[in-house]
């Protein structure tokens, strides 16, 4: 028999008080307004591993669509969308002005970035993705891919894809040639060799890159665009920013929607 005198019994009694009252207040400040969840939650551990809470998931990887083309130009034709693709290069003000202003009208566009832009503006892979945009490669320095060697081509293609991978966990979802509409059948085979099974190339050519004036822009894209169109656009011109809000406009009037180009084709 253990003998408990009435000091101890005191003792017991006033213990019992405080946890009644301590878990009555810890159940007022939790959420589900219990004292046992209040209590499992000042047990569990506190400690977060900063990379698991702030490291985001990694991008999309490219993806092979049967029934399509090695070198894309369009998606289908029956469907009211077309996808506003843009060369990543030149000033970033521009280009994240673009972004902001295609995402304020509900136009989701798809960037192919030239490496040596990403090595000066690491963020911006990031700012596209998380806009809910298509994130590709436009080779590391934007040379003209296709009078290259197969070993510089490849390099080329490869280096870009790397800074995609440091940066967003993936190649990106599409490779784009650069200084030419399309690629060469060597440079679609290295193309396929690091991991993108398609060639993205287009069937409307906004010709920005000549600044013509905004005007113009709206012109050669609105002349040309249908259902299933590929438009080709740049990220480092301000004809093109200032042609944008027409150019939506009127693919709003028609009925067309600018999606990405996993989008279009898928």
């Amino acid at each position: 028999m253990v003998w408990v005198t009435t000091s101890d019994r005191r003792s017991v009694l006033r213990a019992g008080a405080g946890l009644v009252a301590g878990g009555a207040f810890a159940a007022a400040c939790s959420p589900s307004g219990s004292a046992s969840g209040a209590v499992a939650a000042h047990h569990a551990p506190t400690s977060v591993t900063p990379a698991a809470a702030t490291s985001p998931s990694p991008a999309p990887a490219p993806r092979a669509y049967p029934g399509q083309p090695v070198q894309i130009t369009h998606g289908p034709r029956d469907r009211p969308r077309v996808a506003l693709t843009f060369h990543g290069q030149g000033e970033p003000s521009v280009a994240r002005a673009l972004l902001g202003e295609a995402e304020r009208r509900g136009a989701r566009v798809t960037v192919l970035a030239v490496g040596t832009w990403l090595d000066e503006h690491p963020d911006l892979a990031r700012r596209i993705l998380d806009g809910g945009h298509d994130l590709g490669n436009h080779t590391q320095r934007h040379l003209d891919i296709n009078a290259m060697s197969a070993a510089d081509a490849a390099a080329e293609i490869t280096r870009c894809a790397e800074r995609l991978r440091r940066l967003t966990g993936s190649i990106g979802t599409w490779f784009r040639p650069s200084r030419t509409p399309r690629a060469s059948p060597l440079v679609e085979t290295l193309a396929r060799r690091a991991g993108y099974p398609h060639v993205l190339s287009y069937d409307v050519d906004s010709l920005d890159f000549t600044s013509p004036g905004a005007p113009a822009v709206t012109r050669n894209v609105l002349g040309a665009v249908r259902g299933g169109s590929v438009v080709s656009l740049h990220c480092g011109y301000a004809d093109t920013v200032a042609a944008l809000p027409a150019v939506l406009d009127a693919l709003d009037r028609r009925g067309l929607r600018a999606v990405t180009t996993t989008e279009l084709i898928g």
